[in-house]
């Protein structure tokens, strides 16, 4: 990981009944390459305090979630949205993850919202992980922050068994390689040309029989510094995690995430960029 390791470290109110249903009709899908969308973790931030029904924060919630829900920023897998100022300030941020845009991150944004709402009822603010999408819902603009407290690790509880160190070491070469091409190749799914892709996968191959699946991934709000940032943060929090030799592991964040499994979990062919085949 020598790349790395060598940086120094909108709005119609619409009634809710109406987003009730959008959201039960946008039902999660699941493909043939284990590319599910489960839910994962969920945080709710308490210090925000709740808001009251009827109020203008839940009036400008609501027709937040309306506007994701019908706009086209979800056709690139990333939105923002925010409303209000002083105790009213309602921020939006949802990431989608990089192969997953369009009706996939639209979906994923119904679920992620219904998810929400259900574990942090009222609360203004709440972060919410499923494996196609993070959502994130703030009194509190963080737009361009980085956030290094929200982050979690997941890991496969099987060891890969012989050679853990050369396993180690694949991960270690993938890892600077994804990460090589989230920072430098452009985002083809946005209208500025110049949009950094913040997003990477592909596949290492591990003797003659198995390869290893990794990605990488920035929220869009990020600069490329603060990707850099973000990615080398999470991989030294959280390496007792991941370095143990196990078959997979997953490290989630606000700001971040990194991936790798022993079999396909994003598709190949519908990333924002290239996608790394070694």
């Amino acid at each position: 990981m020598y790349f790395l390791y060598s940086i120094a470290k909108h709005l119609v109110l619409v009634p809710i009944l109406a987003l009730v249903a959008t959201q039960v009709l946008l039902i999660r899908r699941v493909s043939s390459l284990n590319m599910t969308n489960s839910y994962l973790n969920h945080k709710c931030l308490v210090s925000q305090g709740k808001y009251k029904p009827g109020s203008v924060h839940e009036k400008s919630l609501e027709a937040i979630i309306h506007s994701i829900s019908v706009g086209e920023n979800v056709n690139s897998g990333y939105d923002m949205m925010s409303f209000g100022d002083g105790p009213d300030l309602v921020c939006v941020i949802l990431q989608c993850r990089g192969d997953s845009y369009g009706s996939k991150c639209r979906s994923c944004f119904a679920s992620a919202m219904a998810g929400l709402r259900r574990r942090c009822p009222r609360y203004k603010g709440g972060i919410i992980w499923f494996d196609q999408c993070l959502l994130e819902i703030s009194s509190i603009d963080t737009v361009g922050q980085l956030n290094y407290d929200d982050s979690f690790c997941m890991s496969n509880a099987k060891n890969v068994g012989d050679n853990p160190y050369l396993f180690i070491l694949k991960w270690d070469t993938l890892f600077d390689n994804i990460s090589r091409i989230a920072i430098t190749e452009k985002n083809k799914n946005f209208k500025d040309a110049n949009k950094p892709a913040l997003y990477g996968a592909g596949e290492k191959r591990i003797g003659t029989k198995r390869k290893m699946y990794g990605m990488v991934q920035c929220t869009d709000d990020l600069s490329v510094k603060a990707c850099q940032e973000c990615l080398v943060s999470n991989i030294l929090k959280f390496q007792d995690c991941w370095k143990s030799g196990k078959r997979g592991a997953r490290v989630l964040g606000r700001s971040c995430n990194f991936r790798y499994e022993l079999y396909p979990f994003v598709n190949a062919k519908t990333g924002p960029n290239s996608y790394l085949k070694s």
